[in-house]
């Protein structure tokens, strides 16, 4: 029996952070041995927001990559390749345009959201490229003819629009295009280490896959704890501190209870609770940093892999651009 196929990725806007570990990169490691996986490098879409900082987001596709890699992502299980490279994608999202209206993509909860975080950047005029990268992203998805779309709860509106796409282009040229269903983590998102609902690379709160010890022990020691709690015996509640809150994340079960016992009952200081988060946290990434380390100083190596990823993703997508023009009457001459 074939295994369904996936397609999942990231924009290449910065390095990774323990957030996209927990909430994607985990579950696609665990993923990769069942399924005929497809990771997408969205530098396109990274674009969208980033139009007049090019270098930035050609920087970071290499560092995506190595930080994919370091994790555990297989190059001879997983296919991992850059979007920019394919131009089939581009030319889906054009013919998807015209299935489309402006009113439905303003509608777009996660759109909205996206817009109103960009008012800086974007002021009252959004442009036509943000507007419609759900359109860019059901290409992306069915380009490769993905069934299953490992997201967060937050990309549910995006392929639920992929979703409508698919169903509308079928309805008009044939049953070309496969819908595809979300996985959703069972990871809800990672807060930030001062308590926001999201770790972000542009808000300064990210304990990132490629930091080093002492820099994720700096980050920790900064980190918001239970704010009534002056002095080491005071009662302490462990609910509302963020330090407890990535003990959960990296500290055993038998740890974590002794840790939220003891800050309960004023027993356990907050200096000394953040530097054994640190040493839990500075452990578990150490085998990420080594592997991180070897792909950094084998950047021919790394390229290697994009290329060939590239290649073998170009290959699926030239086909479904042959059926998708075939089914729209374009395929001239032929």
């Amino acid at each position: 029996m074939e295994s369904k196929r996936i397609l999942t990725g990231d924009r290449p806007t910065g390095r990774m952070h323990i957030g996209h570990y927990f909430g994607s990169l985990k579950n696609r490691v665990e993923m990769q041995d069942e399924y005929e996986t497809y990771i997408e490098i969205a530098d396109v879409q990274a674009l969208t927001d980033n139009f007049n900082n090019p270098e930035k987001v050609r920087k970071n596709v290499r560092e995506v990559a190595i930080d994919y890699l370091s994790v555990g992502i297989d190059p001879e299980k997983s296919t991992i390749f850059i979007q920019s490279m394919i131009p089939e994608i581009a030319e889906l999202t054009v013919f998807y345009s015209n299935l489309v209206t402006i009113s439905r993509l303003e509608r777009n909860p996660t759109v909205k959201t996206e817009i109103a975080q960009k008012k800086d950047l974007f002021g009252e005029s959004v442009t036509y490229g943000f507007l419609g990268y759900p359109v860019s992203q059901a290409a992306d998805i069915t380009a490769f003819k993905g069934e299953i779309v490992p997201a967060g709860e937050d990309q549910e509106p995006l392929v639920e629009q992929c979703r409508e796409i698919v169903r509308k282009f079928n309805s008009i040229y044939g049953e070309v295009l496969k819908e595809p269903k979300i996985h959703l983590s069972k990871q809800k998102r990672i807060k930030g280490l001062d308590g926001n609902e999201k770790m972000g690379k542009s808000l300064g709160n990210a304990i990132y896959l490629s930091d080093t010890p002492e820099e994720i022990t700096k980050k920790v020691m900064s980190a918001v704890t239970d704010p009534n709690r002056i002095k080491k015996d005071d009662l302490g509640n462990p609910d509302i501190c963020m330090v407890a809150y990535y003990h959960n994340l990296f500290t055993d079960k038998e740890d974590l209870k002794a840790v939220c016992e003891e800050c309960k009952g004023g027993k356990r200081g907050c200096v000394a609770c953040k530097k054994q988060l640190a040493q839990n946290i500075i452990d578990k990434l150490a085998p990420i940093r080594e592997k991180r380390k070897y792909y950094e100083e084998r950047p021919e190596l790394v390229d290697k892999i994009l290329i060939e990823g590239t290649n073998k993703a170009r290959k699926i997508a030239k086909q479904t651009m042959r059926e998708v023009k075939e089914a729209m009457e374009l395929n001239y001459f032929e």
